[in-house]
């Protein structure tokens, strides 16, 4: 190693620094679980060696790269996310969410993607007191409306929603007009009483539930009603621990299950907020979902309504549609927000041995024929995969296929129907 040092001290030049300064960031994660100190110890002198004559040359690079960033940000094109972190969902297991119970509704009733949308303009489902667009990012795939601002945008038209339903969305928070630390975001889901407007105020239209995420990350809740009976029913308050702060550039799987007067709200794999009694009957009865004061990118909404019988619908019909199992666009590796959907579908395979069952991927009607066929091919076979892997389902029950966009349920006109044809299917044999 003393050889090395010497030899490397003497041969050293511009391009060759860049070179070793790379090598050594590989070679420091490949031995973070060694146990030899020797070699830990020389590695850490050459790096020191090698530390004064690198450190102008890192900072030149970092403000170069910062700079760049910042003036793509300001393009309205590409929004560069900082930070060398892989997307989470190519870093989460789908065994991280074992204690998930969330299971979306059957039925898509809106869905936004922003893929109807060009990048740089205001997305045309949505209205505005201020001001937002579509844009990209360097991590995340897909279009996100990303805004910056005190005001407010909100679903243009009035949604028609049931006692029973889910909202899914991903958010991204992002810096805010300085675009340099965490600005926080807020969600409403609320009753409106100007349907053409955004009802005004930090109490808006006829009374709703509020979800905060603060600049420091800390998220909290609230609900607000009209009425005198209805306003001391009341509620708010924060979630405690650290390990529910978000964080700056960081995506978050936010999902919110109504069942009447109960809200849930799940933060990725955890449940973070459960209240029983967050809209009394005759109190309140939402309609809008609004994003407000604050900096964050928001995409892949998904409202859907009624709690699926799955037990009925496969042994009884012999046939379960499921809108439940995730995955990114062209992949065909199940996302962890699967796991409620996939965990009652296995109670039920696991408590009727004998049954055999078809698994069959569809997808929309985007891309190449070839290719969307192959996809859902591979999605239904990851759907077997984890059934077996990760819930215990005898593999040889288990048949699967793929359909691609041969057998749509809707026509691919829109985001919403779009996400009606990318479906999983069972099919008792």
């Amino acid at each position: 190693m003393i050889a090395v040092t010497l030899l490397l001290g003497l041969t050293l030049s511009a391009n060759c620094q860049i070179k070793i300064k790379d090598k050594l960031r590989k070679v420091e994660g490949s031995i973070d679980n060694r146990t030899d100190q020797g070699i830990e110890r020389g590695l850490d002198a050459l790096q020191n060696g090698l530390g004064k004559a690198l450190k102008k040359k890192d900072q030149t690079d970092e403000s170069q790269q910062a700079a760049e960033n910042q003036e793509v940000m300001d393009s309205g094109e590409t929004v560069y996310v900082q930070g060398d972190q892989a997307p989470q969902e190519q870093q989460t297991s789908l065994q991280s969410y074992s204690k998930y119970d969330f299971i979306p509704g059957e039925k898509v009733i809106f869905y936004e993607d922003f893929s109807q949308d060009a990048v740089g303009d205001f997305p045309a489902l949505w209205n505005t007191n201020g001001t937002a667009e579509v844009v990209t990012t360097n991590l995340f795939p897909g279009n996100w409306m990303k805004y910056v601002m005190d005001e407010c945008v909100w679903t243009d038209a009035i949604l028609t929603l049931p006692d029973n339903y889910t909202i899914e969305f991903d958010v991204i928070p992002i810096g805010g007009l300085e675009g340099e630390e965490m600005s926080g975001w807020q969600m409403r889901l609320m009753q409106a009483k100007n349907v053409k407007a955004w009802d005004h105020g930090s109490a808006p239209g006829q009374g709703g539930f509020h979800f905060m995420v603060e600049y420091y990350g800390r998220p909290s809740y609230s609900t607000w009603l009209y009425g005198e009976e209805c306003e001391q029913l009341a509620l708010n308050g924060w979630v405690d621990g650290e390990q529910y702060k978000e964080k700056m550039n960081q995506k978050y799987h936010i999902a919110i299950w109504v069942q009447k007067s109960r809200v849930r709200l799940y933060q990725d794999q955890n449940k973070i907020v459960d209240l029983p009694k967050a809209f009394p009957t005759g109190c309140v009865k939402p309609d809008r979902l609004r994003f407000e004061s604050g900096a964050a990118m928001i995409s892949n909404i998904r409202i859907a309504v009624g709690a699926p019988d799955m037990r009925n619908k496969l042994m009884t019909e012999g046939k379960l549609v499921t809108y439940g199992i995730y995955f990114d666009v062209n992949k065909d590796v199940v996302k962890p927000e699967s796991f409620g959907t996939l965990k009652e579908i296995a109670a039920i395979l696991n408590e009727v041995p004998d049954v055999q069952v078809k698994i069959v991927g569809h997808t929309d009607s985007d891309g190449a024929d070839a290719a969307n066929l192959d996809l859902s091919q591979r999605r239904a076979a990851s759907v077997k995969n984890e059934l077996v892997k990760s819930f215990g389902v005898n593999g040889d029950r288990l048949v699967t296929d793929g359909m691609g966009e041969t057998q749509p349920v809707a026509l691919n006109d829109s985001p919403a129907n779009k996400a009606l044809n990318r479906r999983v299917e069972f099919i008792k044999l």
